[in-house]
């Protein structure tokens, strides 16, 4: 599976400089509009050497580590919390389902007059659109665990806790993850438009400013390292949850 991951990736890489040095041969377009492979190379070490591009990935992934943080801290509870309790659950989800549809740019706006430019407004945005997707699939997860499951614990004298802890967040797991891929996937794509007003640091300024100084390679090399860090969590987390599937299993047949 990796080596067919490996040769897919190549042949993206291989098409898009065939593609590349091929209209700037024929001119088909401006050359400049479309960015080789190793022009993309000189500007990512250009900006490893001085320095910038560890500046505004440490600076972006703060940023998304404490939005998103806070967002998947607040969905794991009140998901399993609105899951468990069907009058909350009732109360939640017209007004989840009222503000979920609206994009969140329409917000960013108001965030800013709320919040300031500094760095509560970018960490509020991430946070709220993160929050809502995460939350829905959560409480999806744990409604989808097996009822029979929760019954044979309580008739053990399971309490509550111990329900929670031992049962529902084992078995509504995957779904757990899948939700978490899903928020730091969005984090990723709002830090950029988060970044692009009031911002002196981070990827999605490196790409503000590759585009007012008309710098593709610069814009095409800030999203590509975007693109990379959302794979490179991507792959923790699914690496945590085999880890803990293994663990389960070997606890299981002990």
């Amino acid at each position: 599976m990796s080596r067919t991951r490996a040769l897919a990736l190549a042949g993206v890489l291989v098409t898009w400089a065939v593609v590349a040095h091929a209209n700037k041969a024929l001119e088909l377009i401006n050359p400049v509009l479309l960015p080789t492979p190793g022009q993309v190379a000189a500007v990512l070490a250009d900006t490893v050497r001085d320095g910038s591009l560890v500046r505004h990935v440490a600076t972006s992934l703060g940023r998304v580590a404490v939005g998103f943080g806070v967002a998947a801290a607040s969905a794991l509870a009140l998901g399993i919390l609105a899951a468990m309790c069907a009058p909350l659950r009732l109360v939640m989800e017209p007004i989840i389902e009222f503000v979920r549809p609206i994009p969140p740019l329409a917000f960013l706006p108001l965030f800013l007059v709320w919040f300031g430019l500094g760095e509560a407004s970018k960490v509020a945005f991430i946070g709220y659109t993160t929050f809502f997707p995460m939350f829905v699939a959560i409480a999806s997860a744990v409604l989808r665990v097996d009822v029979t499951l929760l019954r044979a614990a309580a008739s053990l004298g399971a309490r509550r806790l111990d329900l929670i802890g031992r049962v529902i967040v084992p078995a509504a797991l995957p779904g757990i993850v899948v939700a978490l891929r899903l928020g730091f996937a969005l984090a990723l794509f709002v830090i950029v438009g988060a970044e692009f007003m009031g911002a002196d640091a981070g990827l999605g300024h490196l790409i503000m400013e590759g585009r007012t100084f008309f710098l593709p390679a610069q814009i095409v090399m800030g999203a590509l390292v975007l693109g990379l860090l959302g794979s490179l969590v991507n792959a923790l987390l699914l690496a945590a949850e085999r880890r803990v599937f293994r663990g389960r299993e070997a606890a299981a047949t002990s």
